[in-house]
């Protein structure tokens, strides 16, 4: 009888998250598995809004956790780390976590006299004109103003490629510690010589910098001199801020031309004018505002178009949950169906399953830190509606969905077909406790797969002969419930240490992140294919 060449077998696959097989505790006391240091490290970073408390654990626990890995990486693979820490500041859009992790990775190789990678670092995660001055604070006030090679360098590097006239005026602000002038007196960078322009432009910066009152050179920098000048321009007629070229002309930020307008003209007209030269984030952010002052339908329509278009929503990195959020502040249905449209583009790596799908959305007490559960969060949107919008997503691509939010006990909701994915994420609810097993156990049901969308802490679930709790038998594993031979996905949402099942091969993985980017594991692993990290899989 043969007993490995069978049509029912699957090649092994293996996906990188990866745990160890040394056993531990879940916060909630279940059963939990360790993983390696990368793996730990991943989904960690890519849930971490750095010095954020979660339910159950500390920012400062979670920033020290992820110093320690990254420091560690940083010496065992700096290769892998530095890849890690571009991706994670780019695709992965975490700003704050891959900053703080370049920094702590170039501390440790000065640390031990490693030569190399450092540089490289720094100047991978620096991608807005502002952070070249956050590193410099992080990196200050923690190892002192003396300031590395690498570090300067680096930073001189990012500042070649960011330092522009229009970045100059949106963050170069009393507000900030470092100011561009600061930045290039510590780092000394110098022009691109490409830019024939950017050697003006760092003369202006320092002396804006010691208020030396230049005034810019209307031909080597056209846009400063005009903002300069703008002010004066509103004093002689405030109509000025009514037309859309000429504040596009003078580089004026939304937020600087509503302080220069205060009362002056007519609020509606004036974000009519503001809105062609807004990103796509900041018209999303600003939509109840658009309904307050009155914005014209044809405007609406003009943002809309925005918001629908594939390229502007990718341009615009925004977490996918941010488009809820801004579906669920606006006042006004106008933008309801170009929002749908704009999660859907955010969504757009969210597979297609075929056969059935068990989803399986947590909706326990730790999903919601902040409203009303405990642990303080100065997040407006919870992990709770962070889960619901990636479960939704699947379901609702998925051929055959059964999607269930759970936590102590657990409830189906109907998935529409052609439904929506916002509509469907107002169908969730709250629940009490957490207890993966035996959402498991009651809705499994011969699926060709399971999602559980959750941050893993379960509660020990019903034991397999009497269906009690602990009493000295052994707790019901994933193994238990599912056979091997149907692969189970667990997507962390919250980056902590001890995970609810083994993963990394035997059909049993688990990702995390807040984009949609981890999904395109899916398909990879059921076409019998090694999923590599995320910056590793482009071409797949």
């Amino acid at each position: 009888m043969t007993r490995f060449n069978q049509r029912s077998v699957r090649s092994a696959v293996h996906s990188p998250v990866t745990t160890t097989g040394e056993g531990a505790r879940t916060h909630e006391g279940g059963a939990g598995h360790l993983r390696d240091a990368k793996s730990e490290l991943f989904l960690l970073a890519v849930s971490n809004f750095v010095g954020q408390d979660t339910f159950y654990e500390k920012g400062g626990q979670r920033d020290d956790r992820y110093t320690q890995l990254i420091r560690t990486l940083a010496i065992e693979d700096p290769g892998w780390c530095v890849d890690f820490l571009r991706w994670l500041r780019t695709e992965g859009n975490m700003r704050t976590a891959s900053l703080v992790g370049a920094a702590e990775f170039t501390a440790e190789r000065i640390l031990r006299e490693a030569p190399g990678y450092s540089r490289q670092a720094i100047d991978a995660v620096l991608q807005r004109a502002d952070e070249p001055g956050e590193m410099l604070g992080y990196w200050t006030s923690k190892y002192g103003r003396k300031l590395p090679k690498p570090v300067k360098r680096g930073i001189a590097d990012a500042v070649q490629r960011l330092y522009t006239e229009r970045a100059l005026l949106k963050y170069d602000t009393d507000s900030k510690g470092y100011r561009f002038g600061d930045v290039l007196n510590l780092v000394h960078a110098s022009p691109d010589p490409a830019k024939a322009w950017q050697g003006d432009l760092f003369a202006y910066s320092l002396d804006r910098r010691h208020k030396r009152g230049t005034v810019p050179d209307p031909d080597a920098l056209p846009t400063l001199a005009r903002n300069l000048a703008f002010a004066e321009f509103v004093a002689q007629d405030p109509n000025i801020l009514l037309d859309a070229e000429e504040v596009k002309r003078a580089g004026l930020t939304w937020e600087a031309a509503l302080s220069l307008a205060g009362n002056k003209v007519d609020k509606a007209k004036l974000w009519e004018a503001l809105i062609p030269s807004m990103g796509v984030m900041a018209l999303a952010r600003n939509l109840r505002n658009f309904d307050e002052a009155g914005v014209s339908d044809e405007m609406a329509a003009q943002i809309c178009a925005r918001f629908a278009d594939p390229e502007q929503v990718a341009k615009s990195r925004m977490f996918p949950f941010r488009w809820w959020a801004a579906y669920k502040h606006a006042p006004s249905l106008r933008w309801a169906h170009a929002l749908e449209q704009a999660i859907g583009h955010s969504l757009a790596n969210v597979p297609r399953l075929s056969g059935s799908t068990l989803i399986l959305v947590d909706r326990s007490p730790s999903m919601f830190p902040g409203f009303g559960y405990s642990t303080p969060n100065s997040s407006d949107i919870t992990l709770a509606e962070q889960a619901a919008v990636f479960g939704s997503a699947l379901a609702l691509r998925a051929e055959q969905p059964t999607l269930v939010e759970f936590g102590a006990t657990s409830r189906r909701i109907n998935v529409p077909k052609g439904g929506s994915v916002l509509k469907l994420i107002g169908e969730y609810g709250r629940n009490d406790g957490t207890d993966i097993p035996t959402a498991v156990k009651t809705h499994f049901a011969g699926h060709d797969r399971v999602v559980i969308v959750t941050d893993e802490q379960t509660r020990p679930g019903w034991l397999p002969s009497n269906m009690e709790r602990w009493g000295g038998m052994r707790e019901t594993q994933i193994d238990d419930l599912v056979p091997k031979t149907t692969p189970v996905y667990m997507w962390n949402m919250a980056g902590y240490k001890p995970g609810a099942m083994p993963s990394g091969a035997t059909g049993r993985h688990t990702f995390g992140g807040l984009t949609d980017h981890a999904f395109r594991m899916i398909p990879l692993l059921e076409a019998s294919r090694d999923a590599a990290w995320p910056w590793e899989n482009r071409a797949a």
